[in-house]
């Protein structure tokens, strides 16, 4: 079965679109594509101009899973591209390229941390908080809280967010003018800050085998080529999660990440608005220059 809608002014012919793709909640494709046209001011908001990964499932999320960097060959020429190492690369710029992924199997959107543009210069830091298993998400509010504590006392406006599986990210806004060398500098420096202060509680090892029972503290995703999933991104889950973000109080509150799902983040947004707004609003109030000169002078 094949239906046909316009996005854009783009005609898009949907394959199956009754297929059930989180099965639980029984959400087809073409409620899939729904959630991802009504969410889509937002997600090309924070995806614009940056080179898209996607995951694609074509035998559904259980299935295996494809990345996906290039334009392929059968994609419609209206995609939005770039040129990018002498290949073709897609970027997250329109709505109808975002359902045009979507049907051709995307189920998660990644991208990296700068724009195709102004590479080499991250538009955020961020810190991933992995926690041990599904049921240590109270070890992520606690050291979420404590992060975002630290944070504000540098004068560092930073938002959080579920990651859409069993972690947290915290996203702190940046003007594009530091490189990747520099803000590693200062994640690698906090990062080592929250390993002496909670050394029971958190590790640094990127070996999940050695971890044990501790929060993993990802201060090294933040890199050239590395990708984390766009806000409001579905995830491969079997809940139909979504990379959400939060306010502080929220996780004060306590909240699970299983709460925020294609079904209710529609509705939630409408309610609070995009809480991930100052990620594109509030980069020009924040300075790293302090901090970095506190560590060169301080050789830490």
């Amino acid at each position: 079965m094949v239906e046909e809608i316009v996005v854009d002014g783009k005609r898009i012919e949907i394959t199956h679109p009754d297929n059930i793709i989180w099965e639980p909640q029984r959400i087809t494709k073409i409620d899939y594509l729904h959630y991802l046209i009504n969410m889509s001011h937002y997600l090309i908001e924070h995806a614009k101009d940056r080179l898209l990964m996607v995951w694609l499932y074509p035998h559904g999320i259980a299935g295996k899973k494809i990345e996906k960097r290039s334009v392929p060959e059968s994609a419609p020429e209206w995609i939005s591209r770039t040129f990018y190492k002498n290949k073709e690369r897609i970027l997250l710029n329109d709505t109808a390229t975002l359902v045009w992924a979507a049907n051709y199997g995307a189920i998660e959107f990644h991208v990296p941390f700068d724009r195709y543009d102004k590479p080499d210069f991250p538009m955020e830091m961020v810190f991933d908080l992995d926690p041990p298993d599904d049921t240590s998400f109270h070890l992520v509010i606690e050291v979420s809280l404590k992060l975002g504590e630290l944070l504000q006392s540098l004068g560092l406006l930073s938002v959080p967010r579920t990651s859409g599986s069993s972690g947290l990210q915290v996203f702190i806004p940046i003007e594009p003018i530091y490189t990747f060398e520099q803000t590693r500098r200062i994640t690698t420096f906090i990062a080592n800050y929250f390993q002496e202060q909670m050394p029971n509680q958190i590790t640094l090892e990127r070996v999940v085998s050695k971890r044990g029972n501790k929060l993993y503290f990802d201060y090294l995703q933040l890199w050239r080529g590395r990708t984390m999933p766009v806000v409001y991104s579905p995830r491969a889950k079997r809940c139909a999660t979504v990379a959400t973000p939060l306010t502080w109080s929220e996780l004060e509150g306590g909240i699970q990440p299983t709460e925020f799902t294609i079904l209710n983040i529609k509705r939630r947004v409408d309610e609070k608005g995009d809480l991930f707004k100052p990620l594109t609003t509030e980069k020009h109030n924040q300075s790293l220059c302090e901090i970095l000169s506190f560590i060169e002078r301080n050789k830490v």
